[in-house]
């Protein structure tokens, strides 16, 4: 039995992964930043997997990134000893923190404000463990984060190292690229990242502060950073699976995502131009994120069961448990003729949302003519 035959036999909805399409992106950015003389720390949070981890780290030890202390929980118990939890610390967590340190993990906190700092002091002395810390920069206005220039940087910087805290560096994060669009824009909004960290960076070593660790990252600048002077890594998470807003912004092709929700054909509505599926927002995710880009792709693109996207034939809709496929708005194609019953693939509008929807990947294998894999992943907090 084929590949093909074989992802007949599962049942739907279910969350597939294109191995090969994965390894090939893992290799490229792994290659990219390489080459302009930094390291990669990936993110961690897309796969929530430890299997997909394996493939993403070079070292098994990392360096990494997480989203949550139960993906820092879950991927240093499966040997990553150096780690960013690279959301704002709240003071209630740092005896979670704590404990996963004592497992031999360095796991790094992020902080912005004077009280995170007195916390996390306060943390390190009860526990003589001085917390391994990052001071956040604000490069985009998206979220969090001091500006490059604010003088409480070096009052942040001068906290910590008088208190029983390790101050690595800086970190941003540019998230407001996901709204840039093209080669130029993106290589903009990558130099301002970079640009900001760099200053952030010179704050603190102007002050006779530390700063080993000057950290920036997201998919799309990490794609398209001509310049990384005065940055020592590049984090970014998406760029595993890739997704349809990051083809929107012409960060990858849609034959660059891994991966696909399968669904299968369960009803027609002719007189409205509809086809049924059995995937909803419970499985597609309620992301719309291509809405606001020049081609809405709606809660997904249509494939065949061989990942062949079927031109301007979209999931338009979603309830809960239904897909409502019809053709794009705009679109002369007719609806296509698609029996009950017969499966489709459907590409993620975002990949971390999707994929979140399952406790699983079925895993088609580089080797087409092996068996289909299941490679467990987790939620929550």
């Amino acid at each position: 039995m084929n590949i093909f035959q074989q992802l007949q036999e599962l049942a739907t909805p279910c969350l597939v992964l294109d191995e090969a399409r994965m390894l090939k992106n893992i290799a490229g950015l792994e290659e990219r930043i390489s080459s302009l003389g930094v390291k990669l720390r990936p993110h961690l949070k897309t796969a929530k997997s430890i299997d997909v981890a394996n493939r993403m780290l070079a070292n098994g030890n990392g360096p990494a990134t997480v989203s949550t202390l139960k993906e820092a929980e879950i991927f240093a118990e499966a040997g990553v000893k150096d780690i960013i939890y690279a959301v704002g610390i709240a003071p209630q967590k740092l005896d979670r923190v704590l404990a996963i340190r004592k497992k031999g993990c360095d796991l790094a906190v992020i902080l912005d404000s004077m009280a995170q700092a007195e916390a996390v002091i306060k943390a390190s002395e009860k526990a003589a463990d001085p917390l391994s810390v990052l001071i956040e920069i604000d490069c985009d206005g998206h979220r969090s984060g001091l500006a490059p220039d604010d003088q409480n940087i070096a009052e942040l910087g001068k906290l910590l190292c008088a208190g029983e805290a390790n101050l690595k560096g800086i970190i941003t994060h540019a998230g407001g690229s996901y709204t840039a669009v093209g080669n130029e824009a993106l290589a903009a909004f990558a130099e301002q990242e970079r640009n900001a960290a760099v200053k952030a960076a010179g704050m603190l070593t102007k002050a006779g502060l530390p700063c080993p660790v000057v950290s920036v990252g997201s998919t799309p600048t990490s794609h398209f950073a001509k310049d990384l002077s005065g940055v020592t890594e590049v984090r970014a998470g998406v760029y595993v699976f890739f997704d349809l807003v990051m083809a929107g912004l012409g960060v990858c092709s849609k034959d660059d995502i891994a991966i696909s929700v399968m669904t299968s054909v369960i009803g027609h509505q002719k007189e409205k131009g509809w086809i049924t599926v059995d995937a909803g927002w419970m499985a597609l995710s309620q992301d719309q994120g291509t809405a606001r880009q020049a081609v809405n792709q709606g809660y997904g693109v249509v494939c065949d069961m061989e990942g062949r996207v079927m031109d301007d034939l979209i999931v338009s809709s979603a309830n809960q448990e239904h897909g409502i496929l019809s053709t794009r708005s705009g679109s002369r194609r007719r609806l296509p003729e698609i029996a009950i019953g017969t499966k489709l693939r459907i590409l993620p509008i975002h990949a971390c949302a999707t994929a979140t929807q399952f406790d699983g990947y079925q895993v088609i294998p580089v080797q087409k003519d092996g068996e289909i894999q299941y490679w467990p992943r987790f939620r929550g907090w």
